[in-house]
């Protein structure tokens, strides 16, 4: 099984991606193939790993996906490395609101096994950082602290009582790393500014990271810490393979009901009382016997998706095709299908408007009955307008920027049969962003968010499924099937 290590923090801001990322990049310039991985959904992390490793950044999300699918998720992108890094999220005990150790970092390295590296800001604090290890090692016995790395170091005196304080703990020091202004990130309202949208100051970044931490840390401590992991025994995941939650099929109507729509109580409800109804037609065109080409939107503008994805809509017989809504002007030729995931759109808005034939082949593809799938970034972009600019006009609501961050974990079940999903489907996603769009939902809502708060949200529209709602479909593979089956229709 593959050589792993999580890196791991107290909290946010301690310099996890800076660690993690140059351990990425240390380890790929000696020679070893790294497996790079997120906890967490975080879209915009794993680019800095792609870019140190050559190889996609991978998300471990165990909320969305369900713990049972860490382990293989984790040995499906690990498969043929010598070496993963996992990359943790927030601080080390820290999950999904209310709902104990659940998508932690903690609860991943206890799941694949990992010994764990605690990166800890030493900025403002000497022998206190050996009572804050302690701490971190002694409160779950089933997680393995097997190192630490200072980070922000002030001085040489201030790494040796540093040390000193950690002699006593029982915890290697397996690296001190000075603060350093060229390994720094921008960052902007969603966090670090994306790889794609500043490449070459992200190359030389990256470069920094790796070359700080070959310098600073004991890569031959933590390639042997990584290497005393035991073995994984879990099968890895396959995109072709059934989901291990088959989505619920829809009930037939309750007796007596002539509308053939559920009758109140009798199905999953959206908050307001909204029956879920199961039976909506999906349009399409004919099936011509060929591969249905399945256009998927990036670049700068579009930088959020799941590595996954792709490999799913692959595994159920479609052909898939990156565009760049910024550049091109049409969608490739033979689209049957659109996704358009999360990004940046607000940060390139009047670029995209400009770009009026590519606004106009995306309204006719969802004129058409095509299968539309956009997420956040991609909800905006089918608005009437996005601050004020012209968008593609596919749904009926206008878009703008807000001062309020929208963040955080839901359960959500589809209220309509869709292009992605039958009525009554249950999944977990996440939102993250700084938008609001008017109206929050359409005739048709996308979904039914049941928790944390109760409410309907999004848009269904002929093939246009279209909602804030990111989602990992890996947790539920029917939805690339049944996506794919209708691009080819």
């Amino acid at each position: 099984m593959v050589a792993r290590l999580v890196i791991a923090a107290p909290a946010s801001g301690s310099g996890k991606t800076t660690v993690a990322t140059g351990l990425m990049a240390a380890f790929t310039r000696s020679g070893l193939a790294v497996s790079p991985h997120k906890v967490g959904p975080d879209y915009i992390d794993p680019g800095y790993h792609s870019l140190a490793t050559g190889r996609p950044g991978r998300n471990l999300d165990a909320y969305m996906c369900g713990p049972e699918l860490m382990a293989p998720l984790f040995a499906h992108g690990a498969r043929g490395c010598d070496l993963a890094v996992v990359e943790g999220v927030m601080g080390l005990y820290d999950g999904a609101s209310g709902l104990g150790e659940l998508a932690s970092t903690a609860q991943v390295s206890k799941l694949l096994r990992a010994p764990v590296v605690l990166v800890v800001d030493a900025s403002s604090q000497s022998r206190s950082v050996a009572a804050l290890v302690h701490g971190f090692a002694s409160w779950d016995p089933e997680v393995r602290i097997g190192g630490v790395i200072l980070n922000k170091v002030g001085s040489d005196r201030h790494e040796a009582l540093l040390r000193e304080a950690m002699e006593d703990v029982g915890v290697p020091v397996l690296g001190a790393l000075r603060r350093a202004p060229q390994v720094d990130t921008p960052s902007r309202h969603l966090g670090l500014v994306p790889v794609a949208e500043r490449r070459a100051d992200a190359v030389d970044a990256v470069a920094a990271m790796g070359e700080q931490v070959r310098a600073g840390c004991d890569l031959d401590a933590l390639i042997a810490l990584a290497r005393s992991a035991p073995p994984l025994g879990t099968q890895a995941w396959e995109p072709g393979f059934a989901s291990p939650h088959p989505a619920p099929s829809p009930r037939p109507p309750a007796a007596g009901t002539a509308s053939g729509r559920w009758a109140r109580g009798s199905a999953p409800q959206t908050p307001e009382g909204l029956d879920i109804a199961a039976g909506a037609a999906i349009h399409g065109r004919q099936n011509q016997g060929r591969r249905p080409l399945v256009a998927v939107a990036g670049g700068p503008a579009f930088t959020f998706s799941y590595a996954e994805h792709t490999e799913l809509l692959a595994a159920a017989g479609a052909d898939v095709v990156t565009f760049d809504p910024l550049r091109d002007e049409q969608l490739p030729l033979g689209t049957g299908g659109l996704v358009i995931g999360g990004g940046f759109p607000e940060m390139y808005a009047a670029e995209l408007s400009a770009n009026e034939p590519l606004r106009k082949a995306v309204a006719e593809l969802a004129r058409s009955g095509a299968p539309v799938a956009a997420e956040c970034a991609g909800l905006l972009y089918l608005a009437r307008s996005l601050d004020g600019q012209p968008m593609c006009g596919v749904l009926d609501a206008d878009a703008r920027m807000s001062g309020r961050l929208t963040l955080g974990y839901r359960e959500a079940v589809a209220v309509r049969d869709n292009s992605l999903a039958v009525a009554g489907t249950r999944l977990r996603g996440h939102e993250f962003h700084r938008t609001v769009i008017e109206p929050g939902a359409g005739a048709d809502p996308a979904w039914g968010i049941v928790h944390p708060e109760r409410r309907v949200e999004g848009f269904v529209q002929q093939g246009v499924h279209a909602s804030y709602l990111h989602t990992h479909w890996a947790a539920r593979p029917e939805v690339a099937r049944r996506f794919a089956e209708g691009c080819a229709r």
